[in-house]
């Protein structure tokens, strides 16, 4: 059963519904699982510290935030981060440490079949 989603922000329904047709089309179970999570209602949606990157990462890692990235916390290596909101502190303290903040159509676009993307929620 299709779960409807509880945005009325078109580009959001826009995403998650890209995002379930590249998980039908490429067999990625990833795919279907983000637009599972960005389909609830937005207080459900992660919350994720830097932080928490920084602990349960290693350099290079390619990390999904199916909600916002926060910037409490310091992180000592360099990730690529999609998240459907980043706050200025968080991407400043990413792009310092030499990694980069993208969205989730260009990680689509970049890796359509999701391998090596680990998906981090809050506590």
């Amino acid at each position: 059963m299709k779960r409807k989603s509880a945005s009325t922000n078109d580009e959001l329904i826009d995403l998650i519904t890209r995002l379930r047709k590249a998980g039908r089309d490429e067999g990625s179970p990833i795919w279907s699982d983000l637009a599972h999570r960005l389909s609830s209602s937005r207080k459900n949606r992660s919350e994720v510290n830097v932080s928490r990157i920084n602990r349960y990462s290693k350099a290079g890692d390619v990390i999904a935030v199916a909600g916002k990235l926060l910037g409490s916390g310091t992180i000592g290596h360099g990730v690529t981060v999609a998240a459907l909101s980043v706050s200025s502190t968080a991407r400043d303290k990413i792009t310092s440490a030499g990694g980069k903040t993208i969205g989730f159509d260009e990680l689509l676009d970049s890796n359509p079949k999701g391998k090596n993307i680990r998906v981090m929620e809050g506590v």
